[in-house]
C-alpha cells in the first residue's frame, strides 16, 4: 500500500514524466518516410553481376541480391561472386537524417569490415571512406552507382591516394535478373 501512495504522490507532483499513451501502429509515423530514404530503391531486386578480366584476375560474374528491411529503414545487400570469385560478402545500408547522409556498413568472407559514408546526387550514388594501406599509407576508397536505369547500372570500386584522383579498381555491369 505505501509503494503504492508514493507512485501516486510522485506521479501527481510531477516528479516522474507522463507516460504517454500507447500509439497504434496505424497512427505513428513510418520513421524512414523521408524522399532521401528511397534514394538506394533503383538497387533493390535480384542483379547478375560482370565483370572484365583485370589486374591478373579473371572475368567473372556473380549475384546480388537487395532488399529493404526493418520496416524499410535498411537496405540489405547479400553479394556472392558464385563460380568466378570466392567473395561472399552483405552489406548494410540507410539514410541518416541527422547527417544527412547515406551509411553502409560491408563484412565479407575474407575478413573484411569497411564502414562507408556518402550520398546520391540525382545522377549517382558515392560512397566513400578513408582507410589504411598494407604500407601504413593513408588512402580513399569508394564505390561509385551510375549510368544508372530501371535495368541495369555500372558500380565501381575506386581508390586514390589524395581524395581527388580517382583510379577504377573493379569496375561491375548490374543487369537486372528478369522473372
Amino acid at each position: 500500500m505505501r509503494t503504492r501512495m508514493l507512485l501516486w504522490f510522485l506521479l501527481l507532483g510531477g516528479v516522474l514524466p507522463p507516460i504517454a499513451p500507447a500509439q497504434n501502429a496505424t497512427s505513428a509515423a513510418k520513421p524512414c518516410s523521408q524522399a532521401e530514404s528511397k534514394q538506394f530503391d533503383f538497387w533493390l531486386g535480384e542483379w547478375t553481376a560482370s565483370w572484365p578480366a583485370s589486374g591478373g584476375q579473371p572475368a567473372g560474374t556473380g549475384h546480388n541480391s537487395i532488399k529493404k528491411t526493418l520496416d524499410d529503414c535498411v537496405v540489405e545487400e547479400s553479394f556472392s561472386g558464385l563460380a568466378s570469385s570466392p567473395l561472399r560478402g552483405m552489406s548494410v545500408s540507410m539514410f541518416n537524417p541527422a547527417t544527412n547522409k547515406w551509411q553502409q556498413t560491408w563484412v565479407d568472407n575474407q575478413g573484411s569490415y569497411l564502414d562507408f559514408v556518402g550520398e546520391f546526387d540525382g545522377k549517382q550514388m558515392v560512397l566513400s571512406r578513408e582507410a589504411t594501406d598494407k604500407q601504413g599509407q593513408k588512402v580513399w576508397q569508394r564505390m561509385v552507382w551510375k549510368n544508372i536505369t530501371p535495368d541495369a547500372f555500372d558500380w565501381s570500386w575506386e581508390s586514390s591516394k589524395d581524395g581527388k584522383e580517382w583510379q577504377v579498381n573493379w569496375p561491375i555491369r548490374y543487369q537486372r535478373v528478369k522473372r
